[in-house]
């Protein structure tokens, strides 16, 4: 017997590539109708007074208006806080992935190069990301001799391949 997922309690939906509570989009929108058409007619009331014409009372209160907007996006921002989940995976928790990733940096020119080459600012970043030891771990191996195919930050396979097509190249010249 499979049991059902309780309902969720509220209704969520996707709106402009963000995910909102209906229920808040609903106040959202009367909150920023209500501010924004208050402050439109309210300045335009009391700018009819104060300036010359009345298109330019009118173009006063539109601005006046539109600080409403403002305004009513910022409140309903602290009213009504974000309800998506951001979950990071961190590359350290599969292996065979970060292999991969790295044969793959590998292939590219220039290959991988060595952390001796790095600045030490962009050290301490790889260090505080975790990722320090992904890229120690070939380089400590290629200085060990191990033979797990990489050796220098450039795979074997790319090294060959490299060289096929400098020869080719060569070739194509003479």
């Amino acid at each position: 017997m499979k049991q059902s997922l309780p309902a969720p309690s509220t209704r969520l939906a996707e709106v402009w590539s963000d995910t909102v509570d209906l229920r808040h989009l609903a106040w959202a929108i009367g909150i920023g109708i209500t501010i924004s058409v208050a402050g439109f007619f309210a300045a335009s009331r009391w700018l009819r007074g104060m300036v010359a014409s009345p298109e330019l009372a009118h173009a006063y209160a539109m601005l006046a208006g539109l600080a409403g907007c403002v305004l009513a996006g910022v409140i309903c921002a602290r009213l009504f806080p974000p309800k998506r989940e951001v979950i990071e995976r961190s590359a350290t928790h599969d292996p065979a992935w970060r292999a991969e990733v790295l044969a793959e940096l590998a292939e590219q020119p220039g290959g991988l190069g060595t952390l001796a080459d790095l600045p030490e600012p962009v050290v301490r970043e790889l260090k505080e990301l975790d990722l320090y030891d992904l890229f120690a771990q070939p380089a400590a191996a290629a200085g060990s001799g191990a033979g797990d195919g990489i050796t220098g930050g450039i795979t074997d396979s790319a090294a060959n391949a490299a060289a096929a097509r400098r020869g080719a190249a060569k070739e194509a010249l003479a």
